[in-house]
């Protein structure tokens, strides 16, 4: 067999060259990880992270035209499979190696999850991390029409859009560690998420509202109904989080192509482009026009999804949930020194300023530098941050003693109910395994803890730190009367996902509950699993139990609290 898609790092005459690079790469990477403040039980968490998301790369081989047609000299597969799943990507042929969520028991690569991979991967081999990044990017992987394939169940299903953030983590932690920025790189992936944003305006804005569908988004039974298939109502949903989705997905874009721009100025205009789309989208999240409510409810200080009927009427679902904490992720620091670079983009935001004042009524501080100069980019002013975060950091919604979950536990006592059609739909706080049948009852977004959206929170914090410094102070944990600026907020959330895997002072790891065997046996305690969700009382390891893939973000928290350490 020819694998004419099968990635080279390098040509194979240079290997020996290579791989003394390598092995050079990997001393200074672990010189440096030893000079951070780390006690040896977070230096094997991390080589444990490490070693786990090397371990998850497999071979995958999968055309969807030799999977319809058969092989030869084989019986015909059955007439159904032109019927079924993935047939509307004939053009699709896999033949890599991937990161895979866990090569176990889930040995398929999944969009979302491998953006996540991808940045802890940079850090012990950032051009794996490009080519990976890259490759889902190709024209035998991604549709011709610029989705993105979800994964092999369904390559339709819609995973959230992080691939330009992750792009760009990986394209920073590159230029870090080599000390040269990888502009070829950033500007391949560029061009091909410009089709995949424009596949997203143009199929999961149902009113051309700016205001967005996407389905499950990856965080499968976390809505009142099943978010992927057609409503018991009718209508459609107006999501909080794809519209969020959106909204990161432009600044992410937008800061890609200021970047560009400071070396290409032909980046400058769709940097402009970005901008001022990001600015219509954030608009959109408050005023939705013609409708009596907003995605954004001013009374409860919270986003929530509308139900979107058939005659027009807008209910507000109004569960507490990830769905109405993601607008936070859509955050970005437009920096002085970068803008002084890039004039035409300067005059069009001015323009756009001062004769689009209705649609940046809510963004002040777009005209108002912050602590450290720099102008916010953001869905949410100060007062409904403040108001969010009251929530936020509350033990009795979405705070644990592990990270934040995925539902507020006031929905424990006091579950969301939806009558319809003599049927009733319940969503209530379940911290641990799934209670209910949807999605296969084998994953929960109903109360557990997931790394990937606490990561991205802790990130949301550090840029909204960066732009308020000092002045703003939110009560942490909520009744405790301790109050802690975001940046120190951001560094707790992360000591307590970390902690998930530390002994306790009573030897005890957290994630792996009581289980005898792994938290007392001499052999097997030190043998941390990096699970793909966590009890959100507990902390105890749920699901698959080799997922490092994303949950192996903690290596990459271990090193800026030890970098913050450092510089303290």
């Amino acid at each position: 067999m020819r694998f004419s898609n099968v990635q080279h790092a390098e040509p194979f005459a240079d290997f020996e060259a290579v791989f003394q690079r390598r092995i050079q790469e990997a001393d200074e990477f672990y010189a440096a990880i030893h000079r951070l403040e780390m006690t040896e039980d977070e230096r094997r968490v991390q080589r444990q992270a490490f070693a786990g998301l090397l371990w998850t790369k497999q071979f995958y081989h999968y055309s969807v035209e030799l999977w319809l047609h058969g092989d030869p000299g084989m019986p015909t597969p059955p007439a159904s499979r032109w019927y079924g799943r993935n047939v509307e990507w004939m053009h699709l042929y896999n033949l890599d190696v991937l990161s895979m969520p866990d090569k176990w028991e889930y040995p398929w690569y999944a969009a979302w999850d491998l953006a996540f991979h991808c940045v802890p991967l940079a850090m012990v081999d950032p051009e794996w991390a490009k080519r990976q990044l890259i490759l889902l990017l190709r024209e035998w992987y991604m549709h011709p029409s610029g989705q993105i394939p979800a994964y092999e169940w369904n390559f339709s299903d819609v995973n959230p859009p992080v691939h330009a953030w992750a792009a760009y983590e990986v394209y920073k932690i590159d230029r870090e560690r080599n000390g040269v920025p990888d502009t070829d790189f950033l500007e391949r992936v560029f061009h091909k998420l410009l089709l995949n944003f424009t596949w997203w305006v143009n199929r999961k804005d149902h009113d051309g509202n700016n205001v967005f569908q996407g389905g499950f988004l990856g965080l499968d039974n976390i809505g009142v109904f099943n978010r992927s298939t057609p409503l018991p109502t009718g209508g459609h949903l107006e999501q909080a989080d794809g519209t969020a989705w959106m909204a990161m997905y432009c600044l992410d874009m937008l800061r890609i192509a200021i970047e560009l721009a400071q070396t290409r100025p032909a980046y400058e205009d769709v940097a402009t482009k970005f901008f001022e789309h990001f600015i219509y989208i954030a608009h959109a999240m408050r005023h939705m026009a013609g409708g009596e409510h907003n995605l954004w409810d001013e009374e409860d200080g919270f986003f929530y999804d509308l139900l979107h009927l058939p005659n027009g009427t807008l209910i507000p679902l109004r569960v507490r949930s990830l769905v109405g904490l993601i607008p936070l992720f859509a955050v970005e620091i437009l920096e002085e020194k970068a803008l002084e670079r890039l004039p035409r983009f300067q005059r069009r935001m001015a323009w756009f300023i001062k004769y689009r004042p209705g649609l940046v009524d809510n963004i002040h501080s777009l005209t108002e530098p912050g602590a450290s100069g720099g102008r916010l980019l953001s869905i949410v002013n100060r007062q409904m941050l403040e108001a969010i975060c009251r929530t936020l950091f509350d033990p009795e919604h979405f705070l644990s003693e592990y990270g934040l979950r995925s539902l507020s536990r006031w929905h424990r006592e006091h579950p969301y109910q939806f009558a319809c059609d003599g049927s009733v739909y319940t969503v209530r706080y379940e911290p641990g395994e799934s209670e209910t049948g949807l999605f296969g009852g084998n994953s929960n977004w109903r109360g557990p803890i997931w790394f990937p959206m606490n990561y991205l929170m802790i990130r949301a914090l550090r840029k909204y730190a960066a732009y308020f410094g000092r002045s703003l102070r939110c009560e942490f944990p909520v009744g405790s009367g301790n109050h802690l600026t975001l940046d120190q907020i951001a560094d707790e959330l992360s000591r307590r996902l970390i902690r998930l895997f530390l002994r306790d002072e009573a030897g005890r790891r957290p994630v792996f509950g009581g289980e005898p065997l792994f938290q007392e046996d001499p052999h097997w305690r030190d043998c941390v699993l990096f699970y793909e969700y966590f009890h959100g009382e507990t902390g105890k390891g749920l699901g698959a139990s080799h997922q490092t893939g994303w949950t192996a973000l903690v290596a990459k928290l271990l090193d800026e609290i030890g970098t913050t350490q450092r510089e303290a």
